[in-house]
């Protein structure tokens, strides 16, 4: 391969032949520029060359005597400046005034003149340019630069008018094509939007049941459950003009941009009708009006305000669809949520087995998977994921298998990916025997309590290597989809969560910080189970928020309706599960401390050990009751 030498640029010993382009473009600001540089550059050269000679002139009474003692052979006079050259060759300058004649001057002094060659040179021509240029060019500069000032803010009062046009991006037929067949595990909300778009294709039919078309629809879920991906099947499969935005983009820093925004992105839409707006994540210009410490005059409420005329004022012969995406449905101003704005609410879940196994079938496409590979199995280990987890899941197996040189993806690069999406990457952190010890009997604690625990799923993987925060961790992912909770089985929940803190107590007779994400997790189900849902002795009451805490501005404004009294009898519960929770761990800790002693000593020996040698190691699978 060829080598390129770093300086002179080179190639293998020969002359390169590239050529650098000069970067600066030419233009008006360009031009400008460089007109200034130059008269600045010469306006300094032609002042120190002055200075040069001025320093170096000597006196015009040298040049007298010089001319009197008979050694000046000419004097060449250029204006004010006079060249000696001497017989002997030699050469100096002097200068004299302006209006001052060397004839004159030397006939007062009382030397002939005509001893001497006196040349005059004609300048007149050249002082006449320069006096021109002079002139005329800090002119030109200046009309320059006011034309560059007043260019630079005709643009920017062009762009003040543009604040209020709309940012909306027209969907290009030209991007790749995506439709509801690409979409999967999410039926029910297909099906409302299928019917949606079979609306605006087919609106005859419809009307001649005297059905109107649906004014808005709003998808709500949680993040990567595919609301935008939906946005994108609906654009790919109506033959309608399609808007995307999303909802920041309306806000600016001047006030009424938003509501302008919103004019020009409805009157572009009814112009190309039918049509369909999409607007994602809504919810940061449709939150609740009114209830922070903003009065009404608030620029984001100005812009909802804009969109509630907007979608209230169709026309029932325009077919203008607005679509809108939120994972804070419950943050939304009731006006917007209303029918006549939006008809239809689509809620969209996590989804189940079956949606599961079909999203892996889509993003499955295109990569090559080993033949051995149990899609059941997988389907059935991903429960709580998102569709964009089981996306990203299946291309960390990819980039796993790739980085282990295979030319397949197996099961055992699938579960690696599954682990890291949800905890993160291994890291190989230094830890002293002792804390080795401590981990895998925490860990071991959480095993132990969950085997013996009957309405828990069984145990899928233990592990002492450090994930993400955690130094270890004990994953028992539910076997089948689960609707309900009931009492007995979250009871086994935060048992298991604190058969760590358990195991720790009885092996080392002392507590560590191990244990803190546990006791949060406990605590959290504990309190789920007092305040909503009403598995306490205080019985079926609600003493949770009204409203959305993060809705701070209602929230703090809404009066408190539990008294202290309550409050301190919900405490009591909420601790009184707890108690019951870690006494029941570490009853079974104790109670099977052969069983904890062997998967604390397998787990520093392995570091890792899965579900099947788990029960193996416990003696086999027992009967859960």
């Amino acid at each position: 391969m060829a080598q390129i030498h770093p300086v002179s640029g080179k190639k293998n010993g020969k002359k390169s032949k590239k050529q650098f382009p000069f970067p600066m473009k030419l233009s008006f600001k360009n031009v400008v520029i460089g007109l200034f540089i130059l008269f600045f550059t010469f306006s300094l050269l032609g002042s120190l060359s002055n200075q040069a000679a001025q320093s170096e002139a000597k006196p015009l009474s040298k040049v007298i005597a010089d001319v009197r003692e008979g050694a000046v052979k000419t004097i060449d006079i250029e204006d004010t400046k006079l060249t000696v050259t001497r017989k002997d060759d030699t050469t100096y300058t002097s200068t004299k005034e302006s209006q001052d004649s060397l004839v004159t001057l030397l006939e007062k002094s009382g030397v002939d003149p005509k001893s001497v060659e006196i040349n005059v040179k004609d300048l007149s021509a050249g002082a006449i340019w320069m006096g021109i240029i002079a002139n005329v060019l800090p002119l030109v500069l200046t009309v320059a630069f006011f034309l560059f000032i007043f260019r630079q803010a005709r643009g920017a009062q062009d762009n003040i008018f543009q604040f209020g046009q709309s940012k909306a991006r027209i969907w290009n037929k030209d991007l790749p094509k995506v439709t509801f067949k690409d979409v999967a595990g999410v039926d029910e909300a297909k099906k409302e939007l299928e019917e949606v778009v079979d609306f605006l294709k087919n609106p005859a039919k419809y009307k001649l049941l005297g059905a109107r078309t649906p004014k808005g629809v709003i998808l709500v879920g949680p993040s990567g459950t595919g609301k935008t991906l939906l946005a994108k099947a609906m654009a790919g499969e109506a033959r309608t003009a399609f808007y995307s935005i999303a909802g920041s983009e309306f806000m600016e820093m001047l006030v009424g941009v938003g509501a302008a925004r919103v004019r020009d992105l409805f009157a572009q839409a009814k112009k190309s009708a039918p049509a369909i707006i999409f607007i994602d994540e809504i919810d940061a210009i449709g939150r609740m009006r009114s209830v922070g410490v903003m009065g009404g005059h608030d620029e984001r409420e100005q812009t909802l305000n804009q969109i509630l005329v907007e979608m209230d004022g169709f026309e029932p012969s325009t077919a203008v669809l607005i679509v809108a995406a939120t994972n804070r449905g419950d943050l939304l101003d009731p006006a917007l949520t209303r029918p006549g704005r939006f008809d239809r609410r689509v809620v969209l879940d996590l989804p189940d087995l079956e949606g599961r196994k079909d999203i892996l079938k889509i993003h499955a496409q295109g990569k090559p998977f080993d033949k051995g590979v149990d899609w059941d199995k997988v389907a059935k280990r991903t429960v709580g994921f998102s569709g964009a987890d089981i996306e990203n899941m299946l291309n960390e197996a990819a980039i796993h298998a790739a980085r282990g040189a295979k030319k397949e993806i197996d099961m055992k690069d699938i579960e690696e990916a599954a682990t890291k999406v949800k905890l993160g990457p291994e890291k190989k952190r230094l830890q002293t025997d002792l804390d080795r010890k401590m981990t895998a009997y925490h860990e071991a604690g959480h095993a132990i309590v969950n085997y013996y625990s009957p309405h828990l799923d069984p145990v899928h993987r233990i592990s002492i290597v450090s994930r993400g925060m955690a130094l270890g961790y004990t994953m028992a992912p539910p076997e089948k989809d689960r609707l309900h909770e009931t009492k007995s089985r979250l009871i086994d929940e935060m048992a298991m969560t604190m058969g760590g803190r358990a195991a720790e107590q009885l092996i080392f007779k002392e507590m560590t910080s191990g244990a803190s994400n546990d006791i949060n997790q406990a605590t959290r189900i504990a309190r789920y189970m007092v305040m909503e849902f009403g598995m306490s002795d205080l019985g079926p009451i609600n003493f949770g928020p009204q409203t959305d805490a993060t809705e701070w501005g209602k929230a703090f404004y809404e009066q408190q309706t539990i008294s202290q009294e309550m409050q301190s009898a919900i405490d009591r519960e909420v601790k009184k599960f707890l108690d019951t929770a870690y006494e029941k761990a570490l009853e079974l800790v104790k109670k099977h401390r052969k069983d904890l002693d062997k998967v604390a000593e397998e787990l520093i020996k392995k570091e890792t050990l899965e579900g099947d040698d788990f029960v193996a190691l416990l003696g086999g699978d027992k009967k859960r009751l």
